[in-house]
């Protein structure tokens, strides 16, 4: 045989234990969907409702761009102008805004009306009434039933399976109950649900921190977009209403939140602002006092004119000392020129000389004397027109000289003046730096001073305006609502675990059945553990079936034992004598008896006569089929007592002519013995003598339990080792082999005894046999 075919029956092996049981898995599957049916008409639907809320960015400043943030720069202003998306979602988990928006709703006490199959949650218009908690009785023990409502007119009747009595009330009263102090109230807006009864109606009681912590539980929050700031709220609720109340709740308190801390933060920042402008404003008077001190007292109106007033001046008294140099000079040159010249010579004129009377006296003098040259060269110096003209030159050279002397004097002092105004102008100079770096800093001091106190102003009116006009910081994208399919139960989902363990369940089952398994169950089981020959399985007897097969029967049974008998001639030895077949077990009810009777009734079919034997007188079983001859003679009688003639133990089987018993007898007190005499060899020498029986059965002792069985085993043609299915241990069959491969038992035939339909190894479909009718598909199950 190839592998190929080795795997493809190993396979077929593996998967005939599940095929043949297919009809657990039928039953299994259709027991599990009722249960995933009824699981869902059971279970209260369960709907998803959402809500999108988009966060707003807060507006943040950059020094950069120039516009500076002063509140973010102020150490008690730390994290303000800045946002964070994850520190928003904390906030829509926290349990604060939790607690905040249940305490605007009554969800502590949900009330219910129960219906056919599950229990329909009442909430809003649907409700007939609302339950107000007015307060919770601490250190009680929360009730663990529900607490049934009854209303008669403005009468209420509560009652609970854990309470001894009932509690009466009506509308707007106080009801003390002993967890919680409450109070009916009718609902104004109250509209009864088609098709929903309202007989009975009954709610349940939490206390406020575990209703904050069911719900913060089933609020889901997170981010629709990774990179944006869209937040998606979802929960999963029974009543739609409910959920959308409590997720359109959630973003109106998150919503006042933001404006609480928003308007805070301006009132802070206000606060803060007018304080810092009150110092500021204080500092900006010192730094303007100190400007003015300072201009006071270095006589300045405007440095940077004064500056270029004294370097003009320095530049023009520079001049002007040059110019007098010149002059002075010039002076002193025509000074020395006259007294060194006689009274013929002139004076220089066009040299510079910017006195206008010492140029016109010059000019008068070089008159006089050209004129009196002019004398000279018609008269002699003794003339008296030339010497009238030498004396007004000389008068006049006298005048020349002493106005010469004095603009010398007089532009000496003005040099000496000149000089002492360009050192004044250049130690001004001098000072300006000095005075403009002390300056800028006082004015610099001035203009940071007055930028911030505007700035403050600036920042004080936006605050007040941002008080005013505080917007949302959380827009609604989408309202809250509900999806039209409900996300629990899920009927699919559901329904395919019941599939699934209704599959499982059985497959289980039977895998650890065959586990656990010890007994033998299918001709499998004895052909893996054996080499001896199964020569037959025997099936399990139905209910009300007849223990014994009938003449001409075409029952599965018949069918069965005639294989049997088909397979046990290929082992009878060829001889004329009669066959001696020897019946036996390992343990007591695998139903040798059984077999050793039907076994007879089908080799005396076919008109050879035969004789069982009661061989097991420890326990006789032949007698059970004809209860009448419990008392009679059997073969104790004969072991026992020489006088017994064969004649006295043979018996009639009273269901086939062919067929006689020798009922086992009493039980006597030493079977092993008896069976050890000569008398039982005796006995089949004579039956064989007769020569009337074809076939001797011999109906034994279990061979595991004592030995009576191997006394006579040498004595037998054939033996027929019976084994029953879902009885016999598997352990028992290592017994067998081992007496077989000590020589106590030869010529061995196994037969299968009890076999459940779907366990037979072949022939069998719905029945055994092939004149079996196949049952109709509504008798599957029968």
């Amino acid at each position: 045989m190839d592998n190929k075919k080795i795997k493809e029956i190993s396979l077929k092996e593996l998967l005939s234990p599940y095929l043949n049981k297919w009809k657990y898995f039928v039953v299994m599957i259709i027991i599990m969907a009722l249960l995933g049916i009824y699981y869902i008409k059971s279970s209260p639907q369960i709907y998803k409702a959402q809500t999108s809320v988009l966060i707003k960015d807060a507006k943040k400043m950059s020094a950069a761009s120039g516009d500076v943030n002063v509140l973010q720069n102020f150490g008690n202003f730390n994290g303000m102008g800045t946002n964070s998306i994850e520190n928003e979602i904390g906030v829509f988990k926290s349990k604060t805004i939790v607690e905040d928006v249940l305490k605007e709703h009554n969800f502590q006490t949900p009330v219910y009306a129960k219906q056919t199959f599950n229990s329909i949650e009442l909430y809003g218009t649907t409700s007939p009434f609302l339950i107000n908690v007015i307060q919770e009785k601490n250190d009680t023990e929360l009730p663990k039933k529900p607490v049934s409502v009854k209303i008669n007119g403005d009468k209420i009747i509560l009652s609970s399976e854990e309470w001894d009595k009932e509690i009466q009330t009506t509308y707007k009263k106080t009801t003390s109950l002993p967890f919680a102090v409450i109070m009916f109230v009718k609902n104004p807006a109250y509209q009864a649900l088609s098709k929903v009864k309202l007989d009975d109606i009954y709610f349940t009681y939490t206390d406020f921190a575990s209703t904050v912590n069911q719900y913060q539980e089933a609020l889901l929050v997170d981010l629709l977009d990774k990179e944006g700031t869209i937040i998606n709220l979802s929960v999963d609720f029974e009543n739609r209403e409910k959920a959308k109340n409590f997720l359109n709740s959630l973003v109106k308190q998150y919503n006042e939140y933001a404006i609480n801390d928003k308007n805070l933060e301006s009132k802070k920042t206000k606060d803060f602002i007018d304080q810092r402008i009150v110092l500021i404003s204080k500092e900006l008077g010192d730094v303007e006092t100190q400007k003015e001190g300072f201009k006071s007292g270095n006589n300045i109106v405007d440095l940077q004119a004064e500056a270029g007033i004294n370097l003009q001046l320095k530049e023009q008294t520079k001049n002007q000392l040059l110019e007098l140099g010149t002059q002075l000079e010039i002076h002193r040159m025509l000074k020395n020129s006259l007294s060194q010249k006689g009274t013929s010579d002139v004076l220089p004129l066009n040299i510079g000389l910017e006195n206008e009377a010492a140029l016109n006296a010059i000019k008068e003098y070089n008159t006089l004397v050209i004129q009196r040259n002019k004398y000279l060269d018609e008269a002699t110096p003794d003339n008296p027109i030339v010497k009238e003209a030498n004396k007004q030159i000389q008068q006049i050279k006298t005048s020349l000289t002493e106005s010469l002397q004095r603009n010398i004097t007089n532009l000496e002092f003005a040099r000496r003046k000149a000089a002492s105004q360009l050192g004044g102008s250049e130690s001004m100079i001098s000072k300006i730096p000095t005075q403009e770096k002390l300056f800028r800093s006082i004015e610099r001091q001035q203009q940071i001073k007055e930028n911030l106190y505007l700035l403050l102003l600036q920042k004080r009116e936006e605050a007040a305006i941002s008080m005013e006009i505080t917007s949302e910081k959380a827009r609604v994208i989408d309202r809250a609502f509900v999806l039209k399919k409900p996300v629990a139960p899920k009927k699919p989902v559901i329904l395919g675990i019941a599939l699934f363990l209704g599959i499982l369940i059985p497959f289980l089952f039977i895998y650890l059945k065959q586990l656990l398994q010890s007994t033998l169950v299918t001709r499998g089981d004895v052909i893996r553990l054996t080499q001896l020959p199964v020569i037959a399985e025997i099936p399990k007897l139905k209910n009300k079936q007849n223990n014994l097969i009938s003449f001409n029967d075409v029952s599965p049974m018949a069918e069965a034992f005639r294989i049997l008998v088909t397979n046990l001639k290929f082992l009878l030895p060829k001889k004329d004598a009669p066959h001696v077949i020897m019946v036996s077990s390992s343990v007591k009810g695998e139903g040798k008896t059984f077999i050793s009777t039907n076994l007879s009734m089908i080799l005396g079919s076919s008109r050879d006569k035969v004789l069982v034997i009661g061989a097991d007188v420890r326990n006789p079983q032949l007698q059970r089929y004809n209860p009448l001859m419990k008392s009679a003679k059997g073969l104790t009688e004969y072991l026992s007592d020489e006088e017994t003639s064969i004649q006295e133990i043979i018996h009639p089987s009273g269901y086939n002519d062919d067929c006689d018993f020798i009922y086992s007898g009493s039980i006597p007190p030493n079977p092993t013995d008896l069976l050890q005499s000569n008398r039982f060899d005796k006995l089949l020498s004579l039956v064989k003598d007769l020569n009337k029986y074809k076939y001797i059965v011999l109906d034994t002792a279990p061979l595991l339990l004592v030995t009576d069985s191997f006394l006579i085993a040498n004595k037998s043609d054939v033996i027929i080792y019976v084994t029953r299915s879902e009885v016999t241990e598997m352990k028992y069959i290592e017994f067998l082999n081992h007496s077989v491969e000590d020589g106590k038992l030869k010529n061995v035939g196994i037969i299968l005894n009890g076999v459940e339909d779907a366990n037979f190894g072949y022939g069998n479909k719905f029945g055994y046999g092939y004149q079996a009718e196949e049952k109709k598909w509504w008798q599957i199950f029968k």
